[in-house]
């Protein structure tokens, strides 16, 4: 199946024969296969894999969408390869989420509060450090 990850800055990955994508959706994992259901969710701050020809591909999201039909399109607010997720890049990532968290109406808390404890494990599944003593 074609699988297509795609961030407002540019195309991160096209693999017209992808295996599967594991998809961090906001409602659980899943993992998409040639002939899956149409779905589309939303995506949770998680870590996106893709297994084509040559190997596997991991890159980390902090939110957006996937669309599942043929083939899987995310659309990701922010996305990198895990392997160009830095320290200070993730430092940003987390910060931002702990704004957010910290500005949340008090109706938006849980969601907000949901969304820094996303970060803070997507970082350590990478092995970054979240500096959790600030959380």
């Amino acid at each position: 199946m074609r699988f297509e990850l795609v961030s407002p800055e540019r195309r991160l990955a096209s693999v017209d024969d992808a295996r599967a994508v594991r998809i961090p959706g906001a409602d659980g994992d899943l993992t998409a296969m040639a002939d899956h259901a149409p779905t589309i969710t939303s995506l949770r701050p998680g870590i996106l894999t893709v297994e084509g020809p040559n190997g596997e591909e991991s890159y980390a999201v902090t939110g957006g969408f996937a669309e599942i039909g043929a083939g899987v399109i995310v659309l990701a607010e922010r996305a990198r390869h895990v392997d160009d997720v830095t320290q200070e890049l993730f430092d940003d990532w987390v910060a931002e989420a702990h704004r957010a968290h910290s500005e949340a109406p008090e109706d938006g808390v849980d969601s907000a509060a949901k969304l820094l404890a996303d970060m803070v494990a997507m970082g350590g599944h990478i092995g970054l450090n979240s500096n959790q003593a600030n959380l």
